[in-house]
């Protein structure tokens, strides 16, 4: 497959990277800065040439491009990620995509009308570390036992937020998708900081639950002497932690103990995440492919949540190395919004995920319907003082609602299919590999 990048973004430049190294795609054009510290220098020590171009309407005025890889600056990136989606390309986006979730679900929108791969650029949650982490979890006869509690510390010498210093002074943390890759859906979350305002120089802590169960807190430590991770998950019958002394990508070391006591360890070298996303992104392009086509698009699954979700997070949780979807974009960008509220408010943010199904949506309609016909019956008493005769419409109006009640036993139900599943464009994808 050709494909083309458009910006210097680093995570942009690790794909396309990973991309032609796999052997099977080829880098066709390139948009960005031709500097010694822009992205043309660095795909020319990786000994790639593609063609360089002006903008990103050059771009897609190729034909013989079939995905783009939007690696701009934020302020841009909104703009190119709608672009390339409207022109039914397959899109790689950097993440954030933007400051605020409205570009994400509008991506979502139109990516179920292309049926296109849309996919964002997330990588903390790939490391084979997290998915053996979340293997204990979902044991709950195991070692830790019935899941209680994430424990996350992220030690940085310099900035850990990210878009910090971007216009808008909206940050974004890099964390989520590990959180909800071990825990499922987070339904509660309370953020503290020093000011009533987030910022990349001073420490964050965050805590909240999930909602299968089970409860998460986190530290964000900017500015410190060296670069460590630490995150330990706490069951009902002991504890398993996974660190990174010298940071990402760094190699990585698990401990716990077993049902004798002994304490056990598994260890990574520094791993490499791009070449997982690599995988994932060919097997979203195969599914796309296929006959049946995609599954449920990223839009309608966007509201979806409720019972549903914490059931569908139950099953996710410990669920193994899944490539990430625009879905996890969309909640993550959900999250920052929740935890900047937090942090402003000085109190919880409640996230709700509710359900889109046709009951619900009869239910909302009949609240919409009732409420105007409550001003209109108000508005009617009030006239009939000077016009007797329109107090006799406010018995016709009444009952035309109640009879409005006895559509969803009158209309016959559609015969419900199978719940959708919690990801975009299919299940979850399991990306093999040596660790």
């Amino acid at each position: 497959m050709r494909f083309a990048l458009v910006g210097d973004h680093s995570d942009g430049l690790s794909m396309a990277r990973a991309l032609v190294r796999s052997g099977r795609h080829e880098l066709a054009a390139f948009t960005g800065v031709r500097g010694a510290s822009g992205g043309a220098e660095f795909l020319r020590r990786e000994g790639l040439t593609p063609r360089f171009v002006a903008d990103l309407e050059e771009v897609l005025a190729d034909p013989a491009v079939e995905a783009v890889i939007v690696a701009s600056r934020l302020d841009d990136r909104p703009a190119h990620l709608r672009r390339a989606l409207q022109s039914e390309r397959h899109v790689l986006c950097v993440y954030p995509p933007d400051l605020t979730p409205d570009i994400a679900y509008e991506a979502a929108l139109i990516q179920a009308d292309t049926h296109q791969v849309l996919m964002p650029l997330l990588t903390e949650s790939l490391h084979p570390g997290v998915a053996r982490l979340a293997e204990l979890i979902r044991d709950e006869e195991g070692p830790v036992g019935a899941f209680r509690l994430v424990e996350m510390e992220w030690w940085a010498r310099d900035r850990i937020l990210v878009a910090a210093d971007a216009s808008g002074h909206k940050p974004s943390w890099p964390g989520w998708d590990v959180l909800r890759a071990l825990g499922g859906e987070i339904g509660e979350v309370s953020a503290f900081a020093a000011a009533e305002e987030m910022t990349a120089e001073e420490a964050l802590l965050l805590a909240g639950r999930f909602e299968p169960g089970g409860l998460f807190q986190a530290a964000l430590l900017p500015g410190q002497p060296e670069s460590r991770r630490r995150l330990a998950v706490v069951g009902s019958q002991g504890r398993a932690e996974l660190v990174f002394p010298s940071g990402r990508p760094g190699p990585g070391r698990l401990c716990w103990r077993d049902g004798a006591g002994e304490v056990r360890e598994e260890s990574w070298e520094a791993w490499d995440p791009w070449p997982a996303l690599v995988e994932g992104f060919e097997s979203a392009l195969v599914r796309q492919a296929s006959p049946s086509g995609p599954g449920p698009e990223n839009g309608s699954r966007a509201v979806r949540g409720g019972k549903a979700g914490a059931e569908i997070g139950a099953k996710r949780r410990g669920g193994g190395r899944r490539v990430p979807t625009w879905q996890d974009a969309i909640r993550c960008l959900e999250l920052d919004d929740a935890a900047r509220r937090s942090v402003q408010r000085r109190r919880a943010s409640t996230l709700e995920y509710p359900e889109a199904t046709e009951e619900v949506g009869f239910k909302g309609t009949m609240t919409l319907v009732g409420c105007g016909l409550l001003w209109l019956v108000l508005l009617l008493a009030i006239l009939s003082y000077w016009v007797p005769y329109l107090g006799w419409l406010i018995a016709p109006v009444l009952v035309f609602f109640l009879a409005l009640q006895l559509l969803r036993w009158v209309i016959p139900r559609g015969k419900e299919g199978p719940a959708a599943p919690a990801e975009d464009q299919g299940s979850p994808v399991e990306v093999e590999g040596k660790d």
